[in-house]
Parts: structure tokens; sequence; C-alpha cells
């Protein structure tokens, strides 16, 4: 079958291509601990030292981030979101590198996608799988973004990208087996509203 033959001559380049993606979602991806121990992941969202994660990792008033590079930072909670499942910690670093983002609303069901997190304490581990369905304009998780994808505790708050490495979500839960992920249109507008002080549901600690 020469379309097979094809395909699997394409797959060495398709791994180095992900190990790619996987190492540039690595220098924007964090862990966050709580009460001394790892609650999960987190995404640098803004260079100023904001961190994008789940409300139900960052569940007190403080946390500690820990940067790819190994620094342990204190973190603050800024705002949280229980209804999208979002919260906001700050650190104090500057120039931080920040994830690159896509709107998930353009995927269709099929395309790839890779998550990273630290599963079952694991750090930095990668997971690759496939859209289940794209998110719509839907309020809460029906309107999220559903992928058939491996994760587990610790991938909570991690990012989910495409195959060009871009944020497409933050992974939140598994639900029926499916990686469910909040978006990035609504992690965006989130942000926003802490950014024009809470409006919205955004609500600062």
């Amino acid at each position: 079958m020469p379309g097979a033959e094809a395909l699997l001559r394409g797959v060495p380049a398709l791994e180095a291509a992900l190990g790619e993606v996987a190492e540039q979602l690595r220098r924007v991806t964090v862990q966050v601990r709580a009460g001394g121990r790892s609650a999960g992941a987190g995404v640098v969202w803004l260079r100023s030292g904001l961190v994008v994660t789940n409300a139900h990792v960052a569940a007190g008033p403080t946390a500690e981030v820990i940067l790819p590079d190994g620094r342990a930072l204190p973190a603050r909670l800024v705002a949280r979101d229980p209804r999208r499942d979002l919260a906001a910690l700050a650190v104090a670093a500057a120039d931080l590198p920040t994830a690159l983002r896509a709107d998930a609303r353009g995927l269709r069901a099929g395309e790839l996608v890779i998550a990273l997190g630290h599963p079952l304490g694991v750090a930095y581990a990668a997971a690759l799988g496939v859209v289940h369905r794209a998110p719509s304009g839907a309020r809460g998780p029906g309107g999220w973004l559903h992928a058939d994808i491996r994760l587990a505790p610790g991938n909570s708050g991690g990012p989910l990208a495409d195959t060009a490495g871009r944020v497409v979500g933050i992974n939140a839960m598994i639900v029926g087996g499916l990686g469910i992920a909040v978006p990035t249109h609504l992690v965006e507008r989130f942000v926003h509203e802490i950014e024009a002080g809470g409006r919205g549901g955004a609500r600062a600690a």
C-alpha cells in the first residue's frame, strides 16, 4: 500500500516535530504546589508573571510555583473563577517566556493535540491525542474543548496545544474517558477581566 508506506516515512519527521512542540510547551509550563505538595500545572500567560491554572488547582490564597529552570517562587492568587475552573497566580518574575495561543474554535475533530503536565508526579510528561469536539458558543463544559487524550491527576492546569505549539486550552478534567480543556478564548476573557478590574466573573483575591 503506497499510502501506508508514505505515512510510515513521515513518522520520524512527525516525531521530531512533536518533540520540538513538547520542548516549546515546557518553557511556558510550571508546576503548582499547594500545602507543600504538587497540585498540578500552570501556563505562563503574561510576561509580568501571570500564570493561568485551574481553580481546583489553586484553591488557597497562596501557592508555590516552580519554573522550568527549577526556581521555586511564592505565588499569590490574583483571581479565581470556579464556574470556568480558572485561576490566575502572580509570581515576582519578569520577562518570562509566554505561551503562544490560538483560538480553539478553529480546530476540527480529528486534529492532533498535545498536552503537557505533571501526571502522577512525573514532571513535564507529554501526551498526544486527537480533538473529539471543538468548543462552541455554549456555556459551561458543553462549550469546552474535548479531546481523546490520556490525562491524569497533575495534568490539571497545564496546556493543551496544537501541532504548531500554540496553546488551545487549559486541561481541566477527564469526563467519560475524554480530556476536557477550557478553551483559550475563555481564558483570554478571564485574563481581560482581571486586567479590567475583575468584571464578569473573575474574582480578585
